[in-house]
Protein backbone atom coordinates (compact mmCIF):
# COMPACT_ATOMS: atom_id res chain seq x y z
CA UNK A 1 0.00 0.00 0.00
CA UNK A 2 1.35 3.16 -0.57
CA UNK A 3 1.89 6.07 1.60
CA UNK A 4 -0.20 9.36 1.44
CA UNK A 5 2.32 12.53 1.53
CA UNK A 6 -0.03 13.57 4.51
CA UNK A 7 1.51 10.14 6.52
CA UNK A 8 4.51 10.59 5.17
CA UNK A 9 5.73 13.94 6.60
CA UNK A 10 4.49 13.00 9.64
CA UNK A 11 7.16 9.78 9.81
CA UNK A 12 10.07 12.26 8.19
CA UNK A 13 9.24 14.59 11.13
CA UNK A 14 9.14 12.31 14.02
CA UNK A 15 12.13 10.66 12.80
CA UNK A 16 13.39 14.50 12.60
CA UNK A 17 12.56 14.58 16.69
CA UNK A 18 14.11 11.86 17.38
CA UNK A 19 17.28 12.20 15.85
CA UNK A 20 17.38 15.84 17.80
CA UNK A 21 16.89 14.14 20.80
CA UNK A 22 19.64 11.90 20.30
CA UNK A 23 22.17 14.38 19.28
CA UNK A 24 20.73 17.17 22.44
CA UNK A 25 23.18 17.95 24.62
CA UNK A 26 22.46 17.23 29.04
CA UNK A 27 20.98 19.28 30.68
CA UNK A 28 23.38 21.61 32.57
CA UNK A 29 23.58 21.08 36.50
CA UNK A 30 24.17 23.98 37.87
CA UNK A 31 27.33 24.17 40.61
CA UNK A 32 25.87 24.88 44.38
CA UNK A 33 28.45 25.83 47.20
CA UNK A 34 28.31 26.75 50.70
CA UNK A 35 27.01 28.23 52.63
CA UNK A 36 29.70 29.47 54.18
CA UNK A 37 27.52 30.40 57.78
CA UNK A 38 23.81 28.84 58.84
CA UNK A 39 21.84 30.39 61.55
CA UNK A 40 18.68 29.13 63.21
CA UNK A 41 16.14 30.98 65.26
CA UNK A 42 13.74 28.77 67.28
CA UNK A 43 10.50 30.31 68.57
CA UNK A 44 8.49 29.19 70.96
CA UNK A 45 5.26 30.95 73.10
CA UNK A 46 4.45 29.23 76.25
CA UNK A 47 1.41 29.69 78.45
CA UNK A 48 0.44 27.67 81.59
CA UNK A 49 2.54 25.00 83.27
CA UNK A 50 5.22 23.04 81.42
CA UNK A 51 5.06 19.61 81.65
CA UNK A 52 9.04 19.37 81.65
CA UNK A 53 11.94 20.52 84.22
CA UNK A 54 9.85 18.49 87.36
CA UNK A 55 6.60 19.34 89.28
CA UNK A 56 5.08 22.63 88.82
CA UNK A 57 5.36 25.20 91.69
CA UNK A 58 2.36 26.17 94.39
CA UNK A 59 2.97 29.79 92.55
CA UNK A 60 2.43 28.48 89.30
CA UNK A 61 -0.68 26.90 90.24
CA UNK A 62 -1.89 29.94 91.84
CA UNK A 63 -1.36 32.36 88.98
CA UNK A 64 -3.98 30.12 86.82
CA UNK A 65 -6.16 32.18 85.13
CA UNK A 66 -4.11 35.30 84.45
CA UNK A 67 -3.20 34.32 81.01
CA UNK A 68 -0.02 35.13 81.40
CA UNK A 69 2.38 34.17 77.93
CA UNK A 70 5.91 34.19 77.88
CA UNK A 71 8.40 33.48 74.76
CA UNK A 72 11.75 31.91 74.26
CA UNK A 73 14.20 32.32 71.35
CA UNK A 74 17.29 30.31 70.71
CA UNK A 75 20.20 31.47 68.32
CA UNK A 76 22.79 29.50 67.12
CA UNK A 77 24.89 30.43 64.51
CA UNK A 78 27.53 27.88 62.59
CA UNK A 79 30.24 28.68 60.45
CA UNK A 80 32.74 27.19 58.24
CA UNK A 81 35.44 30.20 58.58
CA UNK A 82 38.05 30.61 62.16
CA UNK A 83 38.80 33.70 63.07
CA UNK A 84 41.98 35.24 63.58
CA UNK A 85 41.41 36.11 67.42
CA UNK A 86 38.99 35.50 69.85
CA UNK A 87 35.37 34.32 68.25
CA UNK A 88 32.73 37.24 68.23
CA UNK A 89 29.39 37.97 66.49
CA UNK A 90 25.73 39.56 67.59
CA UNK A 91 22.64 39.51 66.34
CA UNK A 92 20.58 42.75 66.00
CA UNK A 93 17.12 42.72 66.54
CA UNK A 94 14.15 44.44 66.14
CA UNK A 95 13.08 47.23 68.21
CA UNK A 96 9.89 45.35 68.43
CA UNK A 97 11.48 42.16 69.96
CA UNK A 98 11.87 44.19 73.13
CA UNK A 99 14.81 41.68 74.42
CA UNK A 100 17.90 44.68 74.00
CA UNK A 101 19.88 46.43 71.32
CA UNK A 102 21.83 43.23 70.75
CA UNK A 103 22.26 39.87 71.43
CA UNK A 104 25.26 38.74 71.97
CA UNK A 105 26.16 35.05 70.55
CA UNK A 106 28.51 33.62 72.90
CA UNK A 107 31.29 30.70 71.62
CA UNK A 108 30.79 28.09 74.88
CA UNK A 109 34.24 27.18 75.72
CA UNK A 110 35.02 23.56 75.03
CA UNK A 111 34.64 21.45 78.65
CA UNK A 112 37.71 19.05 80.09
CA UNK A 113 36.17 15.72 79.24
CA UNK A 114 36.57 13.47 82.40
CA UNK A 115 36.79 9.55 81.99
CA UNK A 116 35.18 7.45 84.15
CA UNK A 117 35.81 3.63 84.80
CA UNK A 118 32.60 1.18 85.23
CA UNK A 119 33.34 -1.88 87.00
CA UNK A 120 31.48 -4.83 84.98
CA UNK A 121 29.01 -6.89 86.59
CA UNK A 122 26.02 -5.34 88.03
CA UNK A 123 26.15 -2.26 90.43
CA UNK A 124 26.26 -2.20 93.66
CA UNK A 125 23.40 -0.18 94.12
CA UNK A 126 21.18 -1.96 91.39
CA UNK A 127 17.19 -2.64 92.55
CA UNK A 128 14.88 -4.30 90.32
CA UNK A 129 12.69 -2.12 88.62
CA UNK A 130 8.79 -1.90 89.98
CA UNK A 131 5.92 -0.19 88.92
CA UNK A 132 4.36 -0.40 85.58
CA UNK A 133 3.53 2.37 82.21
CA UNK A 134 -0.05 2.47 81.04
CA UNK A 135 0.12 3.78 77.41
CA UNK A 136 -3.26 5.28 75.42
CA UNK A 137 -3.88 6.76 72.72
CA UNK A 138 -6.35 8.50 70.14
CA UNK A 139 -9.35 10.78 71.30
CA UNK A 140 -13.08 9.54 72.02
CA UNK A 141 -15.18 8.59 74.93
CA UNK A 142 -13.78 5.46 76.01
CA UNK A 143 -10.23 3.90 74.51
CA UNK A 144 -10.00 2.29 71.82
CA UNK A 145 -10.06 -2.12 71.99
CA UNK A 146 -6.51 -3.74 72.78
CA UNK A 147 -5.66 -0.37 75.16
CA UNK A 148 -3.33 0.13 76.78
CA UNK A 149 0.19 -0.88 76.36
CA UNK A 150 1.63 -2.35 79.58
CA UNK A 151 4.94 -2.11 80.39
CA UNK A 152 5.62 -4.07 83.64
CA UNK A 153 9.29 -2.69 84.23
CA UNK A 154 9.94 -5.80 86.62
CA UNK A 155 9.06 -8.25 83.69
CA UNK A 156 11.16 -6.14 80.90
CA UNK A 157 14.48 -6.49 83.49
CA UNK A 158 13.68 -10.38 82.93
CA UNK A 159 13.27 -9.80 79.11
CA UNK A 160 9.53 -10.28 79.09
CA UNK A 161 9.35 -7.70 76.18
CA UNK A 162 5.41 -6.96 75.55
CA UNK A 163 4.20 -7.49 72.13
CA UNK A 164 4.52 -4.94 69.66
CA UNK A 165 7.30 -3.18 71.50
CA UNK A 166 9.68 -2.39 68.71
CA UNK A 167 6.80 -1.18 66.48
CA UNK A 168 5.68 1.28 69.05
CA UNK A 169 9.14 2.18 69.77
CA UNK A 170 9.90 2.91 65.95
CA UNK A 171 6.07 4.11 64.55
CA UNK A 172 7.20 7.56 64.19
CA UNK A 173 10.37 7.85 62.41
CA UNK A 174 11.00 11.16 63.18
CA UNK A 175 14.86 12.17 64.21
CA UNK A 176 15.23 15.83 65.73
CA UNK A 177 16.65 18.08 63.59
CA UNK A 178 20.18 19.21 63.73
CA UNK A 179 20.62 22.84 64.08
CA UNK A 180 24.56 24.80 63.98
CA UNK A 181 26.32 23.43 66.75
CA UNK A 182 30.27 23.52 67.73
CA UNK A 183 30.52 19.94 66.41
CA UNK A 184 29.34 20.73 63.32
CA UNK A 185 31.18 23.90 62.55
CA UNK A 186 34.39 25.50 62.46
CA UNK A 187 33.01 28.10 65.11
CA UNK A 188 29.81 28.34 67.15
CA UNK A 189 27.98 31.28 68.84
CA UNK A 190 24.73 30.76 70.87
CA UNK A 191 21.93 32.66 72.50
CA UNK A 192 20.52 32.70 75.41
CA UNK A 193 24.66 32.48 77.35
CA UNK A 194 25.96 32.89 80.80
CA UNK A 195 27.04 36.74 79.47
CA UNK A 196 23.71 37.96 79.01
CA UNK A 197 20.61 38.12 81.18
CA UNK A 198 17.79 39.29 78.76
CA UNK A 199 14.48 37.80 77.65
CA UNK A 200 12.13 38.17 75.49
CA UNK A 201 8.81 39.16 77.23
CA UNK A 202 5.49 38.26 76.47
CA UNK A 203 4.60 41.08 74.17
CA UNK A 204 8.01 40.70 72.26
CA UNK A 205 7.89 40.42 68.30
CA UNK A 206 10.17 39.03 65.53
CA UNK A 207 8.90 41.54 63.20
CA UNK A 208 11.18 44.12 61.45
CA UNK A 209 15.00 44.47 60.43
CA UNK A 210 17.61 41.33 61.35
CA UNK A 211 20.98 42.02 60.98
CA UNK A 212 23.65 39.08 62.40
CA UNK A 213 26.96 40.02 62.17
CA UNK A 214 30.72 38.76 63.64
CA UNK A 215 34.62 38.16 62.87
CA UNK A 216 34.07 34.46 61.68
CA UNK A 217 31.12 34.34 59.59
CA UNK A 218 29.50 37.21 56.72
CA UNK A 219 27.12 39.51 57.56
CA UNK A 220 23.56 38.67 57.66
CA UNK A 221 20.70 40.49 56.62
CA UNK A 222 16.81 39.77 56.48
CA UNK A 223 13.08 40.85 57.16
CA UNK A 224 10.44 39.33 59.08
CA UNK A 225 7.40 40.03 57.89
CA UNK A 226 3.89 39.23 58.59
CA UNK A 227 3.55 35.91 59.24
CA UNK A 228 6.84 35.10 60.45
CA UNK A 229 6.21 36.09 63.98
CA UNK A 230 6.19 33.85 66.91
CA UNK A 231 2.86 31.76 67.07
CA UNK A 232 0.00 33.30 69.08
CA UNK A 233 -0.28 31.57 72.80
CA UNK A 234 -2.56 28.73 72.50
CA UNK A 235 -6.25 29.89 74.22
CA UNK A 236 -7.92 26.57 75.67
CA UNK A 237 -11.14 27.34 75.84
CA UNK A 238 -12.39 23.77 77.68
CA UNK A 239 -10.89 21.58 80.22
CA UNK A 240 -13.78 19.95 82.30
CA UNK A 241 -15.25 16.05 82.99
CA UNK A 242 -17.85 14.82 80.51
CA UNK A 243 -20.54 13.33 82.41
CA UNK A 244 -19.40 10.11 80.85
CA UNK A 245 -16.23 10.23 82.84
CA UNK A 246 -13.91 11.06 79.97
CA UNK A 247 -12.10 14.47 79.92
CA UNK A 248 -13.00 17.35 77.30
CA UNK A 249 -10.19 19.72 75.89
CA UNK A 250 -11.24 22.20 74.07
CA UNK A 251 -9.04 25.34 72.26
CA UNK A 252 -8.87 27.99 69.76
CA UNK A 253 -7.19 28.07 66.88
CA UNK A 254 -3.67 29.27 66.45
CA UNK A 255 -2.89 31.35 63.70
CA UNK A 256 -0.11 29.70 61.14
CA UNK A 257 0.22 26.41 62.82
CA UNK A 258 0.19 23.68 60.86
CA UNK A 259 -0.50 20.51 63.54
CA UNK A 260 -1.43 19.51 67.01
CA UNK A 261 -0.72 16.98 69.30
CA UNK A 262 -1.92 16.65 73.05
CA UNK A 263 -1.24 14.08 75.77
CA UNK A 264 -1.48 13.46 79.73
CA UNK A 265 0.86 12.03 82.12
CA UNK A 266 -0.36 10.93 85.70
CA UNK A 267 0.10 8.54 87.97
CA UNK A 268 2.36 7.39 90.93
CA UNK A 269 0.99 6.72 94.38
CA UNK A 270 1.71 2.99 96.12
CA UNK A 271 1.11 0.71 93.00
CA UNK A 272 3.78 3.00 90.96
CA UNK A 273 1.87 3.08 87.98
CA UNK A 274 2.59 5.88 85.46
CA UNK A 275 -0.08 6.77 82.82
CA UNK A 276 0.76 8.27 79.50
CA UNK A 277 -2.25 9.18 76.69
CA UNK A 278 -1.77 10.81 73.68
CA UNK A 279 -3.93 12.64 71.18
CA UNK A 280 -2.56 10.26 68.36
CA UNK A 281 -4.96 7.83 66.04
CA UNK A 282 -2.78 5.47 65.81
CA UNK A 283 -0.33 3.57 68.77
CA UNK A 284 2.72 5.72 69.10
CA UNK A 285 4.69 7.39 71.70
CA UNK A 286 3.87 10.91 70.29
CA UNK A 287 4.53 12.50 73.61
CA UNK A 288 7.92 11.96 72.98
CA UNK A 289 8.46 14.06 69.63
CA UNK A 290 11.39 16.56 69.39
CA UNK A 291 10.21 19.98 70.64
CA UNK A 292 10.53 20.87 66.71
CA UNK A 293 9.73 19.30 63.66
CA UNK A 294 10.77 19.69 59.93
CA UNK A 295 7.49 20.55 58.01
CA UNK A 296 7.81 17.38 56.00
CA UNK A 297 7.58 15.14 59.13
CA UNK A 298 4.20 17.00 59.80
CA UNK A 299 2.60 16.68 56.86
CA UNK A 300 3.92 13.18 57.04
CA UNK A 301 2.06 12.45 60.78
CA UNK A 302 -0.72 14.52 59.78
CA UNK A 303 -1.07 11.98 56.65
CA UNK A 304 -0.97 9.08 59.11
CA UNK A 305 -3.39 10.78 61.62
CA UNK A 306 -0.53 11.06 64.68
CA UNK A 307 -0.92 14.57 64.92
CA UNK A 308 -4.17 16.42 64.68
CA UNK A 309 -4.89 18.80 62.20
CA UNK A 310 -5.10 22.55 62.41
CA UNK A 311 -8.48 22.99 61.81
CA UNK A 312 -9.47 20.45 64.49
CA UNK A 313 -10.29 22.29 68.18
CA UNK A 314 -11.03 19.41 70.58
CA UNK A 315 -10.39 16.13 71.62
CA UNK A 316 -11.76 13.68 74.57
CA UNK A 317 -9.53 11.91 77.00
CA UNK A 318 -10.95 8.60 77.34
CA UNK A 319 -12.39 7.32 80.59
CA UNK A 320 -9.96 4.63 81.17
CA UNK A 321 -7.16 7.19 81.15
CA UNK A 322 -9.02 9.57 83.59
CA UNK A 323 -9.92 6.46 86.09
CA UNK A 324 -6.56 5.15 85.90
CA UNK A 325 -4.87 9.04 86.50
CA UNK A 326 -7.17 11.28 88.41
CA UNK A 327 -4.48 13.70 88.67
CA UNK A 328 -2.86 14.25 85.43
CA UNK A 329 -1.14 17.07 83.58
CA UNK A 330 -2.11 18.01 80.49
CA UNK A 331 0.27 19.35 77.96
CA UNK A 332 -1.15 21.08 74.33
CA UNK A 333 1.87 21.46 71.39
CA UNK A 334 0.66 23.87 68.33
CA UNK A 335 3.68 23.25 65.84
CA UNK A 336 4.56 25.90 62.97
CA UNK A 337 5.76 26.01 59.70
CA UNK A 338 9.58 27.40 58.98
CA UNK A 339 10.80 31.46 57.45
CA UNK A 340 14.08 30.46 55.38
CA UNK A 341 16.18 33.25 54.00
CA UNK A 342 19.13 32.09 51.71
CA UNK A 343 21.75 34.86 50.43
CA UNK A 344 22.50 35.28 47.68
CA UNK A 345 19.64 34.69 45.32
CA UNK A 346 19.79 30.94 42.78
CA UNK A 347 20.81 32.37 39.62
CA UNK A 348 18.07 32.07 37.35
CA UNK A 349 20.90 30.47 34.52
CA UNK A 350 21.68 27.23 35.62
CA UNK A 351 25.80 27.78 33.46
CA UNK A 352 26.15 30.13 36.76
CA UNK A 353 27.58 28.73 39.71
CA UNK A 354 25.58 29.69 43.38
CA UNK A 355 27.74 30.15 45.79
CA UNK A 356 25.62 30.67 49.11
CA UNK A 357 27.21 32.93 51.63
CA UNK A 358 24.74 32.51 54.54
CA UNK A 359 21.30 30.78 55.27
CA UNK A 360 18.54 31.42 58.17
CA UNK A 361 15.93 29.51 59.60
CA UNK A 362 13.41 29.91 61.88
CA UNK A 363 11.37 27.48 62.96
CA UNK A 364 8.33 27.76 65.51
CA UNK A 365 5.93 25.97 68.41
CA UNK A 366 3.61 27.06 71.01
CA UNK A 367 2.68 25.23 73.87
CA UNK A 368 0.78 25.24 77.19
CA UNK A 369 -0.14 22.87 80.31
CA UNK A 370 -1.71 22.33 82.57
CA UNK A 371 -3.99 20.16 85.44
CA UNK A 372 -6.99 18.63 84.11
CA UNK A 373 -10.02 19.78 85.05
CA UNK A 374 -8.46 23.20 86.10
CA UNK A 375 -9.96 26.11 83.94
CA UNK A 376 -7.97 28.86 83.03
CA UNK A 377 -7.96 31.52 79.29
CA UNK A 378 -4.27 29.48 78.60
CA UNK A 379 -5.30 26.77 80.45
CA UNK A 380 -2.52 27.34 82.88
CA UNK A 381 -0.79 30.09 83.69
CA UNK A 382 2.66 31.15 85.36
CA UNK A 383 1.76 33.67 88.14
CA UNK A 384 3.72 36.57 89.10
CA UNK A 385 4.94 34.70 92.31
CA UNK A 386 6.85 32.71 90.84
CA UNK A 387 9.27 35.81 89.83
CA UNK A 388 8.96 36.31 93.28
CA UNK A 389 9.35 33.41 95.20
CA UNK A 390 13.18 33.66 93.41
CA UNK A 391 14.37 37.53 92.64
CA UNK A 392 17.76 36.48 92.36
CA UNK A 393 17.06 34.13 88.57
CA UNK A 394 14.54 36.92 87.49
CA UNK A 395 15.64 37.77 84.17
CA UNK A 396 18.09 35.12 83.54
CA UNK A 397 17.59 32.90 80.13
CA UNK A 398 15.69 29.61 80.63
CA UNK A 399 17.57 26.35 79.50
CA UNK A 400 15.41 24.92 77.00
CA UNK A 401 14.45 21.47 78.51
CA UNK A 402 15.85 18.26 75.92
CA UNK A 403 13.02 16.16 75.14
CA UNK A 404 13.76 12.20 75.68
CA UNK A 405 13.00 9.48 73.08
CA UNK A 406 10.36 7.42 73.93
CA UNK A 407 13.59 4.73 74.34
CA UNK A 408 15.65 7.68 76.52
CA UNK A 409 11.90 7.88 78.76
CA UNK A 410 11.97 3.87 79.45
CA UNK A 411 15.78 4.51 80.58
CA UNK A 412 15.02 6.62 82.78
CA UNK A 413 12.45 4.88 84.77
CA UNK A 414 15.29 1.94 84.94
CA UNK A 415 13.59 -0.01 81.68
CA UNK A 416 15.92 -2.27 80.00
CA UNK A 417 15.66 -1.41 76.38
CA UNK A 418 16.76 -4.29 73.55
CA UNK A 419 19.21 -3.06 71.10
CA UNK A 420 18.84 -0.63 68.06
CA UNK A 421 15.93 0.85 69.66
Amino acid sequence: MRSTPTISRIALASVAIAGAAAVAPPATKQVVTGPVATYWMSAQTSSGMTMGGGAPSLSSMMGMGRGNVSKSLILQLGSARRPTGEPSAEHLPPAALKAGATLPLVTPRAQPRVETREEPGMPRSYEKPRGRMLIYWGCGERARPGQPMVFDFAKMAEGQIPAGYSQLMNSLQVSAMQPPSPSRHATYGEWPNEKTRTTVPGDGSLLGPHTIRGNYSPQMQFVMAQGQDFLPPVQMTTNRRNPTGSFQLGWQPVAGATGYMASTMGGGGANETFVIWSSSEVQSLLFALPDYLRPADVSRLLANKALMAPTQTSCAVPREVVEAAPQSMYQFVAWGGESNFTYPPRPADPKMAWNIEWTVKVRYRSATGGMLGMESPYGAGMGEDEADEAPADRGKPAKPAKKPKGSDLLRGLGVPIPGGL
